[in-house]
This record gives C-alpha cells, sequence and structure tokens, in this order.
C-alpha cells in the first residue's frame, strides 16, 4: 500500500505541504552540474555541442568524467526530489514531484529557464518513485543506444513506450508519466529532425 506521508494524510492532496514539496523537488531539478562544471572551465555549456546542459553534451563537450559527474547528480537530484516527497506528503505527492523535478531541469529558473532535456533527472525521480519501472526503462535505453549509437533514439524510444510501461507496473502514474513522456520527445525535436536527415552525430563513447 502506498505510503500516506509523514503529512499527508492531514494536510491533504494539494496541500500547503504536498504544494511545498512540489516546489522543492522543482528546485533540486534547478541544480545543473553540467553548467557549473562548465563554467569551471570557463566554458558556457548553452553554446557548445549541442547546447543542451545535459549528460550527452557534458560528455560531449568536456570528456568522460564531466559526463559521468553530470548523469550522477542529475540522477541524485531527481531520486531525492521524489524519496522527499514520498516521505513528506506520501505516495502521490511524489508522483507529482517526478514532474515537477524534470520541469525544474528542463526550464531551471536560476539560469532563464534554460536546461537540459530532463532524461537523467527523469530516471532519478522514477527510481524514487518505483525502481522497477526506472530499471525496465533503463534497460530498453540501454538496449537501444547499444543498437543506434545515439541517446537520443534510446530517449525517444523508451518516452514512446512509458505509458506502456506504467500500466503494468504504476497504474496511478499513466497520466503523469503520459506528460513525462510528452515532454521528452518535444524536448527531442532537434534531434528528430536531424535524425530524419541523417545528420544525428553517434555518442562520442562509440566513436
Amino acid at each position: 500500500m502506498p505510503s500516506i506521508g509523514i503529512i499527508g494524510g492531514t494536510d491533504g492532496p494539494f496541500g500547503s505541504a504536498f504544494l511545498g514539496m512540489m516546489i522543492i523537488a522543482y528546485l533540486l531539478g534547478n541544480i545543473s552540474p553540467s553548467t557549473l562544471l562548465a563554467k569551471a572551465k570557463g566554458i558556457d555549456i548553452k553554446s557548445e555541442g549541442s547546447g543542451n546542459a545535459g549528460t550527452t553534451n557534458a560528455l560531449r563537450v568536456m570528456g568522460k568524467k564531466a559526463g559521468a559527474i553530470t548523469l550522477v547528480v542529475d540522477v541524485l537530484k531527481g531520486v531525492v526530489a521524489v524519496l522527499l516527497g514520498n516521505l513528506v506528503c506520501g505516495h502521490l505527492c511524489a508522483m507529482f514531484c517526478v514532474l515537477a523535478a524534470m520541469l525544474g531541469h528542463i526550464w531551471p529558473v536560476f539560469y532563464r529557464f534554460k536546461g537540459g532535456k530532463g532524461v537523467a533527472t527523469a530516471f532519478g525521480a522514477l527510481l524514487g518513485l518505483n525502481p522497477l519501472l526506472a530499471l525496465a526503462a533503463l534497460a530498453i535505453v540501454i538496449i537501444v543506444v547499444l543498437i543506434s549509437k545515439r541517446m537520443s533514439v534510446g530517449s525517444i524510444v523508451v518516452a514512446l513506450l512509458f505509458p506502456v510501461l506504467c500500466k503494468f507496473l504504476e497504474p496511478d502514474f499513466v497520466l503523469l508519466g503520459s506528460m513525462l513522456a510528452i515532454l521528452i520527445i518535444v524536448k527531442h525535436r532537434s534531434n528528430i529532425a536531424r535524425l530524419f536527415k541523417g545528420e544525428e552525430p553517434k555518442m562520442s563513447i562509440f566513436k
């Protein structure tokens, strides 16, 4: 049975604590390791490579170490945001915190609403919500990336299949999960255009 949280039983859905946890999840999503690492190197990550403040571009622009750090931090901030939401207000709040953390990553108020594409943060948030759902999605991404050698293809394919995964593994999350999937696809629209033109580059680790 999903947890009702420490406060969720009295504060209720969409009460002050519920909304407060969503705001905290959004602000945690604002943390941008790739931007900070690039700034330390005198680089503007949003002006280099794909211009995206995420793991793939950090890997492309700054190398494997920066890419790994970006990945770990982006995943962890999603995990923390959702676990806090669940602890304080319960499972329903945790589900909304998944989306809030991702929105914070994609449109961070601290970085003029210019962030990453949200895939790593979404994975971390899902890991905090339902590890089996997160690992099933990760398995799809890994298989598709190994075949296509492109992270964008793995992200797009898992987004298309994600509502189906939710239907079987987290039924109450189907609607929010579909919104999450749409966000990922929308943020990858430039990648989709390049794929159709045959211009989408392979990940540097496959070169």
